[in-house]
């Protein structure tokens, strides 16, 4: 199992690529520092879960977040669930990011 991490977007932009910074973890470790990192920024981060190679330690980590497929991408705020998109769904991805970060823009106004 895979995690990467896009931290974070920035509210003023609307894509990944542009607006966060994508981070591969393949420890336990070093999931916790980029998950602070993003529970710190109180800006949006999206997680992706994915089964491309496999890390047992990390096992412990989707059953934590209750992945039970991948894809799965969890988007989180302030180190709480806001959104969650099961399977490679482009379209739906994109729409939840843009809807997350509209609303950061507006409450951070």
């Amino acid at each position: 199992m895979g995690i990467s991490v896009i931290l974070p977007f920035d509210e003023k932009k609307e894509r990944a690529a542009e607006g966060g910074q994508v981070i591969s973890c393949h420890t336990i470790e070093a999931w916790n520092e980029q998950l602070q990192k993003g529970n710190d920024s109180n800006k949006l981060i999206v997680v992706d879960f994915t089964a491309s190679w496999y890390v047992d330690e990390l096992n412990q980590v989707s059953q934590d977040w209750a992945v039970e497929s991948m894809p799965t991408f969890i988007f989180l705020k302030e180190g709480k669930i806001v959104d969650k998109v099961v399977g490679a769904k482009k379209e739906e991805l994109q729409q939840n990011i843009e809807k997350h970060v509209a609303a950061s823009a507006v409450s951070a106004s």
